[in-house]
C-alpha cells in the first residue's frame, strides 16, 4: 500500500488520452481545454496532498509523543481563539489562490469567438446527428452494426475480438485538426450529453435549447466517447466517435461529401425560345446593324 502511494503522483503524471486499465487519474486529452481541466486538477491534487501530509503528519506525531503510555495528561481548554482563526484564515486564502486561475480558465472554455467553423450536433434516441453548417454536409450516427449484433447474441464480448464493443460507430464525426471549432449541442426527443473524454469537455443536449462549446484538436487520431445522459433503455448504446484529421486530408473528406451541384436540364424540343432582356439583344442588334451598313457600303460587282 505504501508503496502505490509513492509512485501515485507518478503514475498521475503518465496517463494519456485514452484511458488505460488501473488508471488513477484523468487524461492530458488532446485539447487546449483538456489540458486546462488537467491543470486546474493537478494543482488542486498537490494541494490537497500537501494538506494531508501536514494534517495527518501532526496528528501522527500528537498521538505517538503525547500518548497516555508515556504520562502525557490532556490540557483542559475548549477554545484557542488564535488556533480558530489560522485554520478559518488559512482555508479561505487557500479557496481564493485556487478560484482566480479556475475561473480564467472556465470562462475560456466558454469562449466560442473566432472560431474557424461550427458543427451543430442534435441527440436523438439513440443516435447523433452531425451538420456541418455551410458546407451543406449532414449525417447520422449510430451504434456499428457489429457491436449491435454482438450485444444480442448473448455472446461475451473480449478485449481481442471486440476492441472497441459498444464504442464504434457506423459514421464518425470527422474534423480538421489545428481548428477552433464552434459547436452547438440540442437534443429532438429527451436530454443527452455528448461527451468525448480526450477533448476535455461534455454538454448537455436539451430539447429546445441550445448550448455551446468548442474544441481544437492538437494531434489527429480517433477519439471515442458516449452519450453521458440517461436518456433511455438504450442509453449505453450511443456512442460517439471523433475522427481527427490534418487539415488537407480534412478538406478532401469534406469535399467528397458535398452534393453535387444541380446541372440545369436541356430545354425540350418544341418547346419557346427562353426570354431574352433588352441588355442581351443589344449586342446582337448593335453587329446586325454594322453587317447591313457594310452591305450598303460596299461596291457593286463588276461585269
Amino acid at each position: 500500500m505504501l508503496l502505490a502511494l509513492v509512485a501515485l503522483p507518478g503514475m498521475a503524471l503518465a496517463q494519456q488520452a485514452d484511458p488505460k486499465q488501473w488508471q488513477l487519474n484523468m487524461g492530458k486529452g488532446v485539447t487546449q481545454t483538456a489540458r486546462m481541466a488537467y491543470e486546474a486538477h493537478m494543482v488542486v491534487l498537490w494541494v490537497c496532498v500537501v494538506i494531508g501530509v501536514i494534517v495527518f503528519g501532526a496528528m501522527g506525531y500528537a498521538m505517538f509523543k503525547f500518548r497516555k503510555s508515556k504520562g502525557a495528561v490532556a490540557a483542559q481548554f475548549s477554545h484557542n481563539t488564535t488556533a480558530e482563526l489560522i485554520w478559518t484564515i488559512v482555508p479561505v486564502i487557500i479557496l481564493v489562490v485556487m478560484a482566480w486561475p479556475a475561473t480564467a480558465k472556465l470562462i475560456a472554455m466558454y469562449d466560442t469567438r473566432d472560431s474557424e467553423m461550427t458543427i451543430k450536433v442534435t441527440g436523438y434516441q439513440w443516435m447523433w446527428k452531425y451538420e456541418y453548417l455551410g458546407q451543406g454536409v449532414e449525417f447520422t450516427s449510430r451504434l456499428d452494426r457489429g457491436s449491435d449484433q454482438m450485444r444480442q447474441s448473448g455472446q461475451v464480448p473480449t478485449a481481442a475480438s471486440n476492441p472497441h464493443y459498444l464504442l464504434d460507430v457506423d459514421h464518425p464525426l470527422v474534423l480538421p485538426v489545428d481548428t477552433k471549432i464552434r459547436f452547438v449541442i440540442t437534443a429532438d426527443d429527451v436530454i443527452h450529453s455528448w461527451w468525448v473524454p480526450a477533448l476535455g469537455w461534455k454538454q448537455d443536449a436539451i430539447p429546445g435549447l441550445i448550448n455551446e462549446a468548442w474544441t481544437n484538436i492538437e494531434q489527429p487520431g480517433v477519439y471515442r466517447g458516449q452519450c453521458a445522459e440517461l436518456c433511455g433503455k438504450d442509453h449505453g448504446f450511443m456512442p460517439i466517435v471523433v475522427r481527427a484529421l490534418p487539415k488537407a486530408e480534412f478538406q478532401q473528406w469534406l469535399a467528397a461529401r458535398k452534393p453535387a451541384a444541380p446541372v440545369p436540364p436541356a430545354p425540350a424540343e418544341g418547346s419557346p425560345a427562353p426570354d431574352i432582356t433588352p441588355e442581351q439583344a443589344a449586342p446582337a442588334a448593335t453587329s446586325a446593324s454594322a453587317r447591313s451598313d457594310a452591305t450598303q457600303a460596299a461596291p457593286a460587282p463588276q461585269a
